[in-house]
């Protein structure tokens, strides 16, 4: 037995070596994860760093790691230039992204979910019909007349999220993570203990499609926060603008500015700006920032659903 145990116990130690990276395989591993990560996170802070930057030397030196000459020119000028606009624009962009997450999640979630059920008679029918509403845009003209002739949303903060309040395309990728992460042996244990539909449905399977709704609420958020078009064909009244018209607004005050600066000779702004040193460059660094500042600090609370949502339930025998 003494002989046999060691003669098994080099192999199980090369059985184990097998499965582990080496320290070379390790390094390099380490190696590429960190130069992603600096691709992303670099550029990130030349745009921060960019709009730190004062004007002229931002447009001499260009762009660089750290700002060479501080300012903080271009967001006072955005934010006094704006008054009281922006801070109305990203109320309005923050409870039009909060609701029209909430329904997109809630609309896809539900529709999906009877569309995975192999039971449900008309799964096909409605599969396609979803599928069916991708494949034509009936335009710009229709989309206009039913905002604002059928359904009234024109000119009202509906108008910012309830066209993205839904997605045939979220629909069938739904379905499908419903297929693949709830299993059938869990809703029919469901079923024998007498659970109702709307009962599995909120303690059974919503449980268990945490990563899905994670993701579905993360790209809803960021499309309902990035809309221009809604904004920009449904709403003329400036109380309901959201914070990326508002910043297209400015951008093209402060154009213009510079425009008259060119003729006048250097006069000032309503901002106590001379217009001849409106920040241009930098201004447009700082707008994204503003604009980019709230997402990137929302997705790490995201992350930690997708991570927790790999692990959790299980069909347990």
């Amino acid at each position: 037995m003494t002989t046999q145990a060691k003669a098994y116990t080099p192999s199980r130690k090369k059985f184990k070596n097998m499965n582990e990276l080496s320290t070379t395989a390790n390094l390099i591993v380490h190696v590429i994860f960190i130069a992603a990560c600096l691709c992303c996170i670099v550029p990130l802070w030349i745009v921060v760093a960019a709009s730190l930057t004062e004007e002229q030397t931002l447009v001499l030196e260009g762009y660089n790691l750290w700002p060479r000459k501080f300012s903080t020119m271009a967001y006072t000028f955005l934010f006094s230039s704006g008054g009281g606009g922006v801070l109305v624009a990203y109320k309005n962009t923050i409870i039009a992204t909060l609701i029209g997450t909430c329904l997109c999640v809630m609309s896809v979630g539900l529709y999906a979910y009877p569309l995975s059920r192999t039971d449900f008679r008309y799964g096909r029918f409605f599969t396609f019909f979803s599928y069916f509403s991708m494949l034509f845009n009936a335009g710009t003209v229709a989309f206009y007349l039913l905002c604002s002739q059928i359904l009234h949303i024109n000119n009202s903060i509906l108008a910012l999220f309830l066209p993205q309040s839904f997605s045939a395309y979220w629909v069938i990728i739904m379905r499908t993570f419903y297929r693949s992460n709830v299993p059938d042996a869990v809703i029919e244990s469901a079923r024998i203990d007498g659970a109702g539909e709307w009962r599995t449905l909120l303690q059974i399977v919503c449980p268990l499609a945490v990563p899905g709704f994670a993701t579905v609420a993360l790209f809803a958020a960021v499309g309902v926060w990035n809309n221009f078009f809604n904004c920009l064909l449904l709403i003329n009244d400036r109380k309901y603008f959201n914070l990326q018209y508002t910043i297209y607004e400015i951008l093209r005050s402060v154009q213009a500015l510079k425009e008259m600066a060119s003729q006048q000779g250097g006069a000032s702004s309503n901002a106590g700006i001379s217009l001849a040193n409106l920040p241009s460059e930098s201004f447009r660094m700082a707008m994204a920032v503003v604009t980019m500042g709230p997402i990137v600090l929302a997705y790490p609370f995201f992350q930690r659903y997708f991570v927790k949502g790999l692990t959790i339930g299980a069909v347990k025998g």
